[in-house]
């Protein structure tokens, strides 16, 4: 399994992509670019299937996606079982994202968040371990498929 985190946006979440990439080599952090590679539309399915597929088999541990809203492509990455894709719009949530849920996707809004309030939430996520205990069960049942 690689440690990478994996990258993916919109249109709509272009430019926030674009500044946590910068980030991320500023960083040091390794990472995959899923695209978009530039504003120009796309459809968010086409970059977030791949990028969610990736993480549901083991491939990755973390990505981070973003598009206008940030839900779109939560809607996307969660239909694959064991992706837990949370939309956050500030860093306390998303450190319960991982604390509780044991999210392995942030999912952010790329027009409507501050882009170093973005970065503060990325960095959180990736650090916020699970903290299992009284969670573990509720975290198994988001798993379970129901048709």
């Amino acid at each position: 399994m690689s440690d990478k985190i994996l990258i993916g946006s919109d249109h709509g979440g272009f430019l926030l992509k674009q500044y946590i990439i910068k980030q991320f080599i500023a960083e040091g952090y390794e990472f995959m670019d899923y695209g978009c590679y530039d504003q120009n539309s796309v459809d968010y399915p086409d970059i977030i299937h791949p990028l969610a597929s990736a993480i549901d088999k083991g491939k990755a541990h973390t990505g981070i996606i973003m598009c206008g809203s940030g839900n779109g492509v939560a809607m996307v990455a969660n239909k694959y079982r064991n992706v837990r894709a949370a939309l956050c719009w500030d860093v306390a949530q998303t450190k319960l994202s991982r604390q509780h849920n044991n999210a392995n996707i942030l999912s952010l809004p790329g027009r409507f968040i501050d882009f170093s309030e973005a970065w503060e939430m990325v960095k959180t996520f990736i650090s916020t371990e699970f903290e299992g205990g009284r969670h573990e069960n509720r975290v198994l049942k988001i798993g379970k498929i129901i048709s």
